[in-house]
C-alpha cells in the first residue's frame, strides 16, 4: 500500500509541541480511538486480573479453625487483626506490613528505570478503571468518531437517552468499587447482606459513598488530569530514569522527514522517512499527547500508540518498531547514523541499505542492556527485605508475655518476715486455637514462690493458665521471697516464663524484684 493511501486521522495532541499551553489551562476533551495489537492486548489481561483480583478476593474463604474469620484476607479493625491466608499480622507486628510497603517502593524503582512508566501504563488503578470506563463509553457512544459527532450534536432524546445511561453504568461501577472495598474490612458476605437490608453501620455507607464519587469522577470525568495534575509520579520518575532504561520512543532517525505523499517526493529528489504522518499515535493515545514531540510529562508508556503505529507499518510494508520500545544510549547511537554524527539533518538512506533493509550500523536492544548494577541493586535490596520477611515470618514467636510491676508499693513486707511483690502478667496468645501453658518462675529466683490471683494455687513455682484463642490474658502475681534467699537489699532480676508444653515455645521477661536496702 502507498503511503498516500493511509487516511490521515484529524486529531491534534492536547499539548503539542508546536503549540504548546500552560500547564494549568482548561481542559481539553480526549476521545481516544480503540487500538488493538500485542500491548492492548497485555492491558486487556492486565485489567481482567487486577480487577478480578480487588472484586473477588473479599468472597475467597480461608479455613483458620472455628475461632477465627474465614476469609481468605481481612483487615479486622475491631480486632485489630489482618489476617492473608495462612498469615495473622498483630499490631505489634506493623514491621511486617511496613517492610512490604518498602518492598512495592523498591519495586517500583526497579520497574522505572528498566521499563519506564510500566506501572503508570498497565496496573496503577487509576489507568485501570480508566480503561474500564472507557470500555462502557465505546459500548454506548461508539469509537472515537462517533463520540466526537455525539458530542459536538444538540441535545436531544437520543442523546440524554445514551449519556443518561452512560453514566447510569459509570455510577454502577463506581458503586461496586465502592463496596468491594468495604469488604475487605469485614466478613464480606455478612457486610453485604447488611449493607442491602439498611443495618450495617453508618461508617460502611459513608465509605462506600465516598469512593463511589472518587471513582465516578477520576475515571470518568478527570481521566488524564488525575495523571497531569494530581499524580506526583511523573515528576518522580526523571530520577528513577537512566540512559538505558525503557521508554516508549518515536524513533525519528528512521522517521523523518515524515510526508503523506512518498512518491511524489522521491520523484522530486526529495529523502522520505517511515512516518506518513497519519497521526494513528496521537488518535489512539489516552492522554491525548502526540509521541513524535518526545518523551513528556504526559507519557503513562501505555504502549497504545506502538500498537497504532505498527498496524500502519504492516499496511504500507514497512518494518514495525517505528514507534518502540527504546533506551537513550540506543536512540541516540542511531541518531548519530541518521546525521552522520551531528553534521546534517535525518537522511532516511544512512541507516538503510541499498537492498531498503537496516544498515548494520544501528544499535538493537537486547535484555543485556537492562542487566546493569543499578538494577542488580534494586533487585539485590528488594529480594533482601523479601527474604528477611519470610524467614521472620516462618520463625517468629505465637506466645508472648509481658510483665509490669506495682509502682505502688514496691515491696510489701509479710507477718512472716517475707518480702512480697505484685505483677501484672499479660499472657499473649496468638494462634486461633486455645491453649494450656504453664507459668514458672525463672531458675535464678529458686527460693521464690508465686500467687496468681484467682487460682487455688499458693507459693508454687509454676502453674497452669487457660489462654483463649487469639486473645490476650491479663493476671496478677505475687512473688514471695524469704530474707535470707535474698543475698542483698534492693534489686534482684529475674524471669518470668511461659511454656507450651504441646509444642515447646516458651517466652521470658525479665523482671525485678524489690526489697529493702536493709533486710534485717
Amino acid at each position: 500500500m502507498d503511503k498516500s493511501d493511509v487516511t490521515r486521522l484529524d486529531v491534534v495532541a492536547s499539548n503539542a509541541a508546536a503549540n504548546r499551553q500552560p500547564l494549568y489551562a482548561r481542559r481539553k476533551k480526549i476521545f481516544p480511538k480503540r487500538a488493538s495489537g500485542a500491548f492492548r492486548r497485555f492491558k486487556w489481561i492486565v485489567m481482567a486480573i487486577t480487577l478480578g483480583i480487588y472484586y473477588l478476593v473479599p468472597w475467597i474463604r480461608w479455613d483458620r479453625g472455628p475461632f477465627a474469620p474465614d476469609q481468605a484476607v481481612l483487615i479486622d479493625l475491631s480486632s485489630r487483626r489482618f489476617y492473608f491466608f495462612f498469615i495473622e499480622i498483630w499490631p505489634q507486628e506493623f514491621i511486617y506490613i511496613a517492610g512490604l510497603l518498602v518492598m512495592a517502593g523498591i519495586g517500583l524503582f526497579l520497574v522505572t528505570s528498566t521499563v519506564g512508566r510500566a506501572w503508570c501504563g498497565y496496573a496503577c488503578p487509576q489507568t485501570v478503571w480508566v480503561d474500564l470506563f472507557l470500555v462502557i463509553e465505546r459500548y454506548f457512544e461508539g469509537d472515537r468518531n462517533a463520540r466526537i459527532k455525539l458530542d459536538a450534536a444538540p441535545w436531544s432524546f437520543a442523546k440524554i437517552r445514551i449519556r443518561f445511561v452512560k453514566h447510569a453504568t459509570w455510577l454502577v461501577v463506581a458503586v461496586l468499587t465502592g463496596g468491594a472495598w468495604i469488604f475487605y474490612f469485614a466478613d464480606a458476605p455478612a457486610l453485604a447482606r447488611d449493607f442491602v437490608t439498611g443495618d450495617a453501620i453508618p461508617t460502611a455507607y459513608a465509605t462506600v459513598a465516598i469512593l463511589t464519587a472518587t471513582t465516578y469522577i477520576f475515571g470518568g470525568l478527570m481521566r488524564e488530569q488525575v495523571c497531569t495534575y494530581m499524580c506526583p509520579w511523573p515528576r518522580i520518575q526523571a530520577a528513577m530514569l537512566d540512559e538505558t532504561s525503557l521508554t516508549v520512543t518515536y524513533n525519528d532517525w528512521r522517521g523523518e522527514p515524515r510526508t503523506r505523499h512518498a512518491k511524489k517526493a522521491v520523484a522530486a529528489g526529495a529523502s522520505v522517512g517511515d512516518c506518513v504522518d497519519c497521526n494513528a499515535c496521537v488518535a489512539v493515545c489516552p492522554m491525548g499527547i502526540d509521541i513524535r514531540d518526545g518523551q513528556q510529562l504526559e507519557c503513562i508508556t501505555c504502549a497504545l500508540c506502538i500498537d497504532a503505529c505498527d498496524d500502519i507499518m504492516d499496511r504500507i510494508g514497512k518494518e514495525r518498531g517505528l514507534i518502540s520500545y527504546s533506551t537513550l544510549n540506543d536512540y541516540n547511537a542511531n541518531m548519530a547514523v541518521a546525521t552522520a554524527g551531528g553534521t546534517s539533518a535525518v537522511t532516511p538512506e544512512l541507516v538503510r541499505n541499498a537492498d531498503g533493509s537496516f544498515s548494520d550500523r544501528l544499535a538493537h536492544f537486547h535484555i543485556r542492556k537492562l542487566l546493569r548494577p543499578r538494577t542488580f541493586i534494586y533487585f539485590g535490596g528488594w529480594s533482601a527485605i523479601g527474604v528477611a520477611i519470610v524467614l521472620a515470618l516462618a520463625t517468629r514467636d505465637r506466645l508472648e508475655i509481658n510483665v509490669l510491676h506495682d509502682r505502688n508499693p514496691q515491696f510489701v513486707r509479710l507477718s512472716d518476715g517475707a518480702i512480697r511483690n505484685g505483677y501484672t502478667v499479660k499472657l499473649l496468645n496468638m494462634v486461633p486455637q486455645p491453649r494450656t501453658v504453664t507459668l514458672e518462675l525463672g531458675d535464678e529466683f529458686s527460693d521464690a514462690s508465686m500467687t496468681v490471683a484467682g487460682l487455688d494455687d499458693a507459693g508454687v513455682r509454676k502453674t497452669e493458665v487457660i489462654l483463649e484463642p487469639d486473645r490476650l490474658k491479663t493476671i496478677k502475681v505475687f512473688v514471695k521471697a524469704d530474707p535470707e534467699a535474698l543475698s542483698s537489699g534492693g534489686a534482684k532480676t529475674f524471669a518470668f516464663v511461659v511454656i507450651d508444653p504441646s509444642t515447646g515455645e516458651r517466652a521470658e521477661y525479665t523482671a525485678t524484684f524489690n526489697s529493702p536496702e536493709t533486710l534485717q
